[in-house]
């Protein structure tokens, strides 16, 4: 007690916040990462002390299974956000022009982001049923498809969906930063390029995008981490399917946990899911990194 009476005010203040932090995140990851070595069932709560070292991720290694919900996972991840990227800066580009109305437009391009995952999948997998979706009734009602597509039980046309729904929830991340970007960005550079005599792709590609790197790179540091751990919205619109054809890492980790029982082994296919989202965080670092010293040097 009198050690904590010498402590700064300011630091007593933070004491509750680290035992919060260290209760509700700190005590979990430790808990996970241990039962990862161990050979834990949640049907047999002995098992948590049967210590098995790496056969967990040994075994993790060897299973076909697993390599393909990855290359899933890393192909889902570089489609949707190099995508989210695109559309993002579209629709910057857009509304940045827009002299009225401009606050409504921002308002309104943040809407989907408001959604909740789970309400989104569940909108999607209702969108592209074959049955009664929306989709399918405009696309036999207007361009005279005359049979039903199997949105979500083909596998390359779950996939896609799956991608439509993520990119529809998360797009206006990247528009937003993006818009933010463009309005900090100074006029005088733009003005020079047109002074001599650039077009406007010109101008776009040299001055505007070298500028607007670094918002892209935080925006897909935030969005890798998201996409990364990707769960909601593939569990309610395919659950995996069909036939496991989009089941990604964290589905996977999740029927392994709770419908196989095998918590350890889920456990370490998670740390594998989190190191590869690290991976993809340092990626984007270096790149944001590099872009800034990029304007530092044309700046100086």
């Amino acid at each position: 007690m009198m050690s904590l009476r010498k402590l700064p005010p300011e630091a007593r203040l933070l004491i509750p916040s680290f035992l919060v932090i260290g209760l509700v995140v700190a005590l979990p990851l430790v808990f996970s990462l241990y039962t990862s070595f161990t050979a834990y069932r949640l049907v047999r709560p002995e098992t948590i002390w049967n210590f098995i070292w790496f056969k967990n991720y040994i075994r993790l290694f060897e299973s076909a299974d697993f390599w393909w919900a990855f290359g899933r996972t890393v192909l889902f991840l570089t489609v949707v956000l190099n995508l989210e990227m695109l559309f993002g800066l579209g629709l910057a580009l857009l509304i940045n022009q827009v002299t009225r109305g401009q606050r409504l437009l921002r308002t309104i391009m943040m809407f989907p982001m408001m959604f909740s995952p789970i309400l989104v999948g569940f909108q999607f997998k209702f969108m592209f049923n074959d049955n009664i979706g929306i989709v399918n009734h405009i696309l036999q009602d207007w361009f005279g498809v005359t049979q039903a597509i199997g949105w979500l039980v083909d596998a390359k046309l779950a996939f896609f969906s799956l991608a439509v729904a993520e990119i529809w929830n998360s797009t206006a991340v990247f528009a937003i930063l993006l818009l933010a970007g463009l309005m900090a960005m100074p006029q005088d550079p733009l003005e020079a390029a047109r002074v001599d005599g650039c077009t406007p792709i010109q101008a776009f590609r040299h001055v505007t995008l070298p500028f607007l790197m670094p918002f892209v790179y935080i925006a897909m540091t935030i969005r890798s981490l998201d996409v990364g751990r990707a769960f909601d919205i593939v569990k309610i619109m395919t659950n995996g399917g069909p036939a496991g054809r989009t089941e990604l890492i964290w589905t996977l980790s999740a029927r392994a946990g709770y419908e196989d029982a095998r918590m350890g082994y889920a456990n370490a296919m998670s740390y594998v899911a989190v190191l590869l989202s690290i991976l993809f965080t340092v990626h984007f670092f270096r790149k944001l990194n590099a872009s800034r010293q990029y304007l530092n040097e044309v700046d100086a």
